[in-house]
């Protein structure tokens, strides 16, 4: 009994505070509305009336008896009038003059109407005028106030300011589980038993165990970081609370930090559930007083940490957040007892990729030719956005060809103009450039088929793409390789300069295709050099950082000016040695390089089939 009537008075309470808050918001809305309304007929008075200049009763006497004045409006206590010499002007004045008793009043006026056309009326300033005026303010007061109302209803407060407006998703909404993200399985493993908690939190309690607090996903863009987010929801069958970092900074100080006690307070009410914050850097930044500040996110950052503090894990209560750069992370956030543990959501490996294959196009009408292996091979390095993409590219290729079926040809072209873009068949290319490209792309394919440590020849093109590329030769792995050797690093050298090499050995002049060559050959070559200890001059010394590793990865100099200077004298050099090469190579196969060029000229593509049996037969009858 003492508990319900306990109850009652909470819940009487939140009623009292509830009116008082309610009444408040009708005060404000009322107050603004009379606001408006009073500044909306003070403009629209000086709209239609113009400028208003007061001028004494004899002044108006004096100019109603020159012929000066066009209309006159007579009041009670006040004569309104404007002047004949601005009728024509665009900002017209409106002049008033306090009414006095004055017997010759309308013989003057009377006089002026008829010698000078000057018109008058008197205004009715009775009871019925007076209740149309007040009743037009009191119209234009409501309008106010329920046009403000409908804002407030639609934003959730006056402008919305200080609610977390976050997206609650359940199971039912979400639909995702586990087994709708594929080629993550650390990670997946790593979030299952945080599953399993909101599931069954007496066993891990009964033994002393606590769950995490937070999880960070971590991890390049499009690996699925949100879709696993979902899927702990999904598979947990709690509410899900989503919610970017950008979406809690306002341009008003503390707004931020108001949002994330509101959010915080709502999954409280509905514990057991998950808190994600995606893009957590957007308001997660280390506080370095050094690179100056922003108090909106610093006090958001700190109410942040404030609240993960707060709550209890027993409730059910689980925070997951999403970014591409936990370096830029503050240390506090980072702490155990926040974000207790960091999942790694890395690009997908082979097996992945062909489990990520699968669940993209388990909807897709596939016929017996797709190889999700082969598939695999050719997509190293893409994302599981990528390879959604590609599966969908294919169904797009296959409708627009008329078949009924998806092809392994329509998903190795949706790879093409996945990552190379769509052919550009409106950009014709001269003969003489469709040689030069020619050649320069069976110079690479050349030193590839020539070289040992190299990855076999797919297809060469000659066909201009919209990312760019007027040609390009694409080499598929036999196998998934996370190691290269030296010597297959300088093989790739070789390989990225062959292009350069036969335009050299071919043409009277180089041309500007190479520069995306050069630009690929300079970066590996740097990275030997000051990253994997490669070079003999330096040895085994790190001299340059990665920054950005999920994003752009740049890499930062940690050394002098003067080793630097040397780094670039290597680079140099080591390109230069790996040009020679290639040159020699290709010199010493010209006829094969003159023959499989001219075939390219012909057919635009090329297999990797067709190149290898034209070296092939060019080898055999000795014309190299």
């Amino acid at each position: 009994m003492d508990n319900q009537n306990m109850n009652g008075n909470n819940q009487d309470k939140n009623d009292m505070k509830n009116g008082k808050g309610r009444g408040r918001s009708i005060i404000v809305m009322l107050v603004i509305s009379i606001v408006l309304t009073l500044l909306f007929w003070k403009a629209y008075d000086r709209i239609t009336n113009g400028v208003q200049k007061e001028i004494p009763y004899s002044g108006f006497i004096e100019m109603l008896e020159n012929g000066e004045i066009a209309d006159i409006e007579l009041y009670s206590a006040k004569i309104k009038f404007t002047s004949s010499l601005e009728e024509n002007s665009l900002n017209k004045a409106t002049y008033t003059a306090v009414a006095i008793k004055d017997d010759k009043l309308a013989d003057r006026l009377k006089t002026a109407h008829q010698k000078y056309g000057t018109t008058y009326k008197g205004i009715d300033e009775s009871g019925s005028a007076i209740i149309g005026t007040v009743l037009s303010y009191v119209v234009m007061i409501l309008a106010f106030y329920l046009f403000l109302s409908l804002i407030m209803k639609r934003s959730g407060g006056i402008m919305g300011v200080g609610k977390a407006n976050a997206k609650v998703y359940m199971e039912k909404k979400t639909g995702v589980t586990f087994a709708d993200v594929a080629g993550e399985e650390e990670a997946k493993e790593s979030l299952t038993e945080m599953v399993d908690f909101l599931h069954n939190p007496k066993k891990y309690l009964e033994i002393g165990a606590k769950l995490p607090k937070g999880a960070l996903l971590v991890g390049p863009p499009g690996t699925g970081k949100t879709l696993l987010a979902k899927a702990v929801a999904g598979e947990a069958n709690v509410p899900f609370f989503s919610m970017s970092g950008s979406s809690f900074i306002e341009m008003y100080v503390g707004v931020g930090a108001s949002r994330v006690r509101d959010l915080f307070k709502q999954a409280s009410q509905m514990a057991p559930c998950i808190i994600f914050i995606d893009e957590i850097d957007a308001i997660g930044r280390s506080r370095d007083t050094g690179r100056g500040s922003d108090s909106e996110r610093e006090q958001t950052l700190n109410q942040l940490l404030a609240e993960m503090d707060g709550f209890d894990t027993s409730k059910g209560i689980v925070i997951l957040a999403a970014t591409n750069r936990p370096e830029v992370l503050d240390k506090a956030l980072l702490r155990p007892g926040r974000f207790d543990r960091r999942v790694i959501v890395e690009k997908p490996d082979l097996k992945g990729r062909i489990d990520t294959l699968k669940v993209h196009s388990k909807d897709v009408k596939m016929d017996e030719s797709v190889d999700f292996k082969e598939l695999a091979l050719a997509t190293s390095g893409a994302v599981g956005a990528d390879l959604a993409n590609i599966i969908n590219e294919g169904a797009l290729a296959a409708v627009r060809a008329g078949r009924a079926l998806v092809s392994q040809q329509d998903l190795i072209g949706a790879v093409e103009v996945v990552f190379a873009g769509k052919e550009k068949k409106d950009r014709l290319l001269s003969p003489q450039e469709k040689r030069i490209v020619a050649y320069h792309e069976v110079g690479h394919a050349l030193l590839v088929a020539l070289q040992k440590n190299t990855e076999p020849v797919q297809r060469i093109t000659i066909v201009p793409r919209t990312m760019g590329a007027l040609g390009y030769v694409w080499q598929v792995p036999e196998e998934e390789k996370y190691l290269e050797s030296k010597a297959e690093l300088m093989a790739d050298l070789v390989t990225l300069l062959g292009g350069r090499a036969a335009e050299e050995l071919k043409f009277d002049s180089v041309t500007t295709g190479a520069a995306n060559d050069i630009e690929q050959a300079t970066k590996k070559a740097r990275a030997m050099i000051t990253m994997y200890g490669m070079s003999d001059k330096f040895g085994l010394v790190q001299l340059e950082s990665i920054e950005g590793q999920y994003l752009d990865r740049n890499l930062a100099l940690q050394c002098s000016d003067e080793t630097a200077t040397k780094i670039d004298k290597e680079i140099r050099d080591m390109l230069k040695e790996c040009y020679i090469t290639a040159k020699k190579i290709l010199s010493e196969h010209m006829k094969s390089l003159d023959a499989i060029a001219e075939y390219l000229v012909e057919r635009e593509s090329i297999t990797g089939k067709e190149f290898m049996q034209i070296l092939s037969e060019s080898v055999s009858s000795g014309n190299v």
